[in-house]
């Protein structure tokens, strides 16, 4: 017995899950999390605090609760692969409850790993469609990098979390614009300019948003600079072409092998060539 979970504290659970077949998919004899963050199921996000600790739970989830349409490759925790749209049955006891921890230094490893694991559950929930909760697990994975650290990086972690930051970013940037947050994918594409200036995919990502009034971006050091780019689409719209074109070839030069800067530009050169004649 005892209170439920509240919202921003810690949980442990045993968990089982298995297929309708009866075959295990999952097994982990103490999972923590904190009910809210992403890092789990909807099944165990949305069931687990409906539980009193000690309590056993079944949970039949249908796949948007579980792992979604496409399913899921195994992992350390997930020894078989599961199906697409495959429906779970979990076993779930609730084995304690405490107060969410205080953000703790961290050894940059371990913001590493951290970042990690939030920003592929942040894919695994855009993946399935639910770019809501793919944009609130990338900004965890944002806050795991950014988190105390109980030692400075050595120069390898330290390129290593400039790497995570601006994945995590263009990743920020992508669900954004799946919700059509222009503003936020905006700043987005800018911080991870900010820190890599020259990052094709968040150069054709600036590109892709409308346009949004200037605005201060995170910067990580002093010595980092970044001009701001005018969206492709609304140079063309604003009978920019020229300009427009400037911008993808730039982009291009970064990732001379995508197919979507070349779709863009080869579209760009279609409305600039004029109609022939009859």
């Amino acid at each position: 017995g005892g209170p439920r979970p509240q919202p921003g504290q810690e949980v442990s659970v045993k968990v089982l899950g298995a297929l309708e077949d009866g075959g295990l998919v999952e097994r982990d004899p103490r999972l923590t999390f904190v009910p809210g963050h992403g890092d789990v199921v909807q099944a165990l996000e949305l069931g687990v605090p409906t539980m009193q600790p000690g309590e056993v739970s079944f949970f039949l989830a249908a796949f948007p609760y579980g792992y979604g349409r496409p399913g899921s490759r195994r992992c350390a925790r997930r020894e078989p692969d599961v199906p697409p749209e495959a429906p779970l049955l979990f076993e779930v006891t609730l084995l304690e409850v405490r107060d969410g921890p205080d953000p703790q230094p961290l050894p940059p490893a371990d913001r590493l790993l951290l970042g990690a694991q939030r920003r592929e559950r942040g894919n695994f929930h855009f993946t399935r469609g639910d770019f809501a909760a793919a944009l609130h697990s990338y900004r965890l994975a944002l806050r795991a990098l950014d988190g105390p650290a109980s030692a400075p990086p050595g120069p390898q972690e330290e390129e290593e979390l400039r790497e995570q930051r601006v994945k995590c970013l263009n990743n920020c940037a992508a669900a954004e614009m799946k919700l059509e947050r222009a503003d936020e994918a905006l700043a987005s594409c800018e911080a991870a300019l900010s820190i890599s200036p020259d990052n094709g995919r968040a150069l054709l990502r600036r590109g892709q948003v409308g346009p949004a009034q200037p605005r201060t971006a995170p910067q990580p050091g002093p010595a980092v600079r970044y001009r701001p780019l005018l969206s492709p689409q609304l140079l063309a719209q604003q009978g920019r072409d020229a300009e427009a074109m400037l911008v993808l070839r730039r982009a291009l030069e970064l990732d001379p092998a995508s197919k979507v800067i070349h779709a863009e530009l080869s579209q760009l050169a279609k409305r600039r060539s004029p109609p022939a004649s009859a």
